[in-house]
């Protein structure tokens, strides 16, 4: 029987009218056809985190780092905003630290003519500080608006399947390797206190 992994799937946009629901919802979509792989989202247009740090007892910032702590890894949706990422993103990263730790990241970008890789670019500075392991290879869209249909699906939908499939098998890896380091017996926090 083969692994599962729980992946967080991260919206980066909080803006209204985002085009980060239609990566996003592909994404997520895509990743649900994996039987190895048990998909939840994280979006903090639904947070709502406060704009001050106000700590754990908050029910949003506690409501993050439950569904931090129980992922596996984590695949970020992000655009880019004025040659980075966005106020909203950075307030989630911010909101945890020990969440994050260990865990791989990989990322789905879209945008203008760079396609959101210089968000990404600034992001795996961030994910690096927090000890997280962001992978190399990156699913990024160009002009994004030109490549989704009417439906939300991309045009090239094989194409973009593929990658995602690619960049995946990779994530698997060191999700895997990642989580027995974490846990070398199998004792995983969560899965114990169900347990006793």
């Amino acid at each position: 029987m083969k692994e599962t992994f729980n992946i967080a799937v991260i919206f980066g946009s909080a803006r209204e009218g985002r085009f980060c629901d239609t990566v996003g919802t592909w994404v997520v979509e895509t990743l649900k056809s994996d039987h190895e792989l048990s998909v939840d989202t994280i979006d903090p247009a639904v947070l709502n985190l406060p704009a001050a740090h106000v700590g754990a007892d908050h029910p949003a910032v506690a409501h993050l780092h439950t569904a931090l702590t129980e992922a596996d890894g984590f695949i970020v949706v992000t655009p880019e905003y004025n040659h980075s990422f966005t106020g909203e993103l950075k307030l989630l990263i911010d909101a945890a630290k020990q969440q994050w730790k260990r865990k791989p990241v990989g990322f789905v970008s879209y945008g203008g003519m760079s396609g959101g890789l210089r968000a990404v670019e600034q992001l795996r500075l961030v994910f690096a500080e927090l000890h997280a392991v962001t992978l190399r290879d990156v699913i990024s869209f160009a002009q994004a608006w030109d490549k989704f249909d009417e439906t939300g699906r991309p045009i090239d939908l094989e194409g973009t399947n593929n990658a995602l499939h690619h960049m995946m098998t990779d994530f698997k890896w060191w999700a895997g390797a990642l989580r027995d380091a974490r846990y070398p017996q199998g004792k995983h926090p969560l899965l114990e206190a169900v347990a006793s």
